[in-house]
């Protein structure tokens, strides 16, 4: 294989140094019958890299990265330090992390490393430096992977000091900090930087991470620890830069991960990337919220998918099977929302440990006959046919969703209106009523320039921070639409309420006035009726929206509040905003959501007919301006559909013109070259 070929990079996590010397042989036979072009090496290779403190031992590396190069495959090159060994625990217990509890921990796992520690971060970027001096200049070469999957709190007396030394920087003083932290409630008020702890089961906390009795205080220790995380990367690509200025540096995200801000680390990636092991086999438009998240990381760049399972993972009760066609399906929906590489854990799988019965490309047994393999094989083939056609493609999104780390925490933290209203279920309602309509979508944050989207949707954006009230009144002002909902405009950067009516710095938008809200059980229904005469649930929260400009547009229909608003509509500027009050079911959602994207033609192309309810349509726009249009079945049954555009289907060959009838089977996926 050419290491040079353009094309979607196809292959994944492969972990020679746990088999002897002719299973490599085996497998890279395999990797030639399934056009597996890309494997990244030595994930977890601290131990045998680093066996002592003052030795280092390149033999096996060096053999491994030999294969594969000998070989033609492109390497993604890890630094080995997802997990450190054991003897650097020994040594230097202080490496070892403290969790929410208190409980020092001792070897074992992984996510066990203090951020914090000195030892940890002078040795770990050590690894790293000597493994890029080392192989730097290797042509096989196209990114560098470092750590792994971060995650994993530490609330140590290292992390303790850290986080004061954090917050010296951002406070600057004690009365700036007190007064952000609201501290003279419960006589918290601090009179030294040594007095606060970090908030834990042992300070702050009760019932858990999610109950506490200073959200700020949680709040800033969350954002330090996000950043405590981020400078372990950064040490190590640093490490890496002084013998590499070039090869792109990269970690695997997890998604919608919470406890670290993605949106904090973003600019210090080349790229985006990110391994995908949805819940469930109905997770299709979670996976493209997903998608689309990680590629608004780096402004629309394109991303990496760094992991996923070819069949099943191992790390649940219950891991189910992928059905055939679904993993085929899955991996193309990555590209369809921005993927360059489409890459699995793993590529053999363990005889051993916790991940023996997770999925591989290449089974216990090392067939190469299994409808797993055969599936792989297969989509090489068309990853292949497809070449660089889609490279570097953009998705041309008029909609954009905010999502913003800082409210998650906030509104998931708050005591009171609701613990049953969940930040993440908010966004995603939202989302799917978009994805229904065949919308193409970037998903922002808060700071992201608004000024190309038409409608903006911010789901329960609690928090506040720097214009984004100004730049949302902008996007209306010019003519577009705003959407929001319940619990928005609460809380300031500092998680403190602010003092003026609901929803603060977004009333004047949003034409509205809440002075109260009712929140009930999950059990408990109050019907909205919408300005159609349609009447849908919803449920958890209530606002009781007093209009102060803005016109009805849906009513609640029970309980002492019957026939006030709970939907409203503002004209404001050239647009509008909309504001929904209640926790209306998915129904209402969508139809509110139809509602405010109706006038600005960003409706998708099937989204009228309710038997393509689960086909996806997404677009990208390559780099020399021609269109590719996606279409997945996520339907197990056949569907059949009109072409909307002309074009050629890039797996098959098969010409299209407009109203040309489009057939796919259950899972089955079309990429169509759109005619200039």
């Amino acid at each position: 294989m050419n290491p040079s070929a353009a094309k979607i990079l196809f292959g994944g996590d492969y972990n020679p140094e746990q088999w002897p010397k002719e299973v490599w042989e085996q497998d890279y036979r395999l990797f030639d019958l399934a056009g597996i072009d890309t494997v990244t090496l030595g994930v977890f290779d601290w131990a045998l890299t680093q066996p002592a403190e003052d030795v280092y031992d390149f033999s096996t590396l060096d053999a491994v990265v030999g294969k594969a190069v000998a070989e033609g495959r492109r390497i993604c090159l890890a630094t080995g330090t997802g997990a450190h060994p054991a003897w650097l625990a020994k040594a230097h217990p202080e490496v070892t992390r403290v969790d929410f509890d208190g409980r020092k921990h001792r070897f074992g796992q992984r996510h066990n490393s203090c951020p914090s520690s000195p030892v940890f971060r002078r040795l770990s970027a050590e690894l790293a430096r000597r493994i890029a001096r080392r192989y730097a200049g290797t042509e096989a070469i196209v990114a560098w992977h470092v750590g792994n999957e971060y995650g994993g709190a530490c609330y140590c007396e290292l992390c303790a000091a850290g986080f004061r030394d954090w917050l010296r920087t951002k406070y600057a003083d004690l009365d700036r900090l007190n007064d952000a932290w609201c501290a003279t409630f419960w006589a918290h008020t601090f009179t030294d930087w040594d007095e606060i702890e970090p908030p834990s089961a042992l300070t702050e906390h009760w019932r858990g991470p999610d109950h506490t009795a200073f959200q700020g205080i949680t709040l800033d220790y969350l954002r330090f620890m996000s950043d405590a995380m981020l400078a372990n990367f950064v040490d190590e690509k640093a490490a890496i830069r002084e013998s590499d200025p070039d090869t792109p540096v990269t970690t695997n995200f997890m998604g919608m991960y919470r406890p670290i801000d993605y949106h904090r680390w973003a600019a210090h990636l080349d790229f985006a990337s990110w391994d995908n092991y949805p819940p469930d086999d109905q997770s299709a438009a979670r996976m493209a919220f997903t998608h689309d998240l990680m590629r608004g990381l780096k402004d629309g760049q394109p991303f990496w998918l760094m992991e996923q399972t070819p069949s099943f993972t191992a790390c649940r009760d219950v891991n189910p099977l992928k059905r055939p066609g679904i993993m085929r399906l899955w991996s193309w929906q990555a590209v369809a929302h921005g993927a360059d590489a489409v890459l699995f854990f793993q590529m053999r799988a363990n005889r051993g440990a916790s991940e023996k019965y997770h999925g591989a490309v290449i089974g216990h047994a090392g067939r190469s006959d299994t409808r797993v393999f055969t599936e792989v094989a297969e989509l090489g083939a068309e990853l292949t046919r497809l070449g660089s056609v889609s490279l570097g493609a953009r998705t041309p999104a008029r909609v954009a969703i905010l999502f913003d780390w800082d409210s998650w925490w906030a509104l998931d933290l708050s005591d009171g209106p609701s613990r049953l209203v969940r930040y993440q279920e908010v966004v995603l309602a939202y989302h799917r009523a978009l994805w229904d309509l065949g919308v193409d979508v970037d998903v922002v944050p808060v700071y992201a320039d608004l000024s190309r989207y038409d409608v903006v949707v911010a789901p329960a954006l609690h928090m506040l921070k720097g214009s984004i009230a100004t730049r949302l009144e902008d996007v209306a002002r010019r003519g577009g639409s705003v959407l929001t909902t319940f619990l928005s405009g609460r809380v300031d950067a500092d998680d403190n309420v602010f003092l003026m009516d609901v929803p603060g710095p977004l009333g004047e938008l949003l034409g509205v006035r809440v002075d109260e809200w009712d929140a009930r059980e999950a059990s408990f229904v109050n019907p909205v009726q919408l300005a159609d005469g349609v009447t849908v649930d919803s449920r958890l929260l209530f606002e009781l929206v007093i209009p102060q400009g803005a016109s009805v547009v849906g009513t609640y229909q029970a309980d002492w509040y019957a026939g006030t608003p709970a939907v409203t509509r503002n004209a404001y500027g050239a647009g509008d905003a909309w504001y929904v009050g209640a926790g209306l079911d998915q129904a209402g959602v969508s139809w509110v959501v139809r509602q405010a994207l109706d006038r600005h033609g960003v409706i998708g192309l099937y989204a009228s007919s309710s038997s393509l309810s689960d086909v996806e349509v997404a677009r990208r726009v390559a780099p020399d301006g021609r269109t590719i249009l996606f279409v997945l079945n996520h339907s197990a049954v056949a569907v059949s559909l009109p072409a909307a555009v002309s074009g050629v289907d890039l797996l098959t060959g098969i010409r299209f013109t407009l109203g040309d009838p489009l057939r796919l089977a259950p899972s089955d996926v079309l990429v169509l070259r759109v005619d200039p």
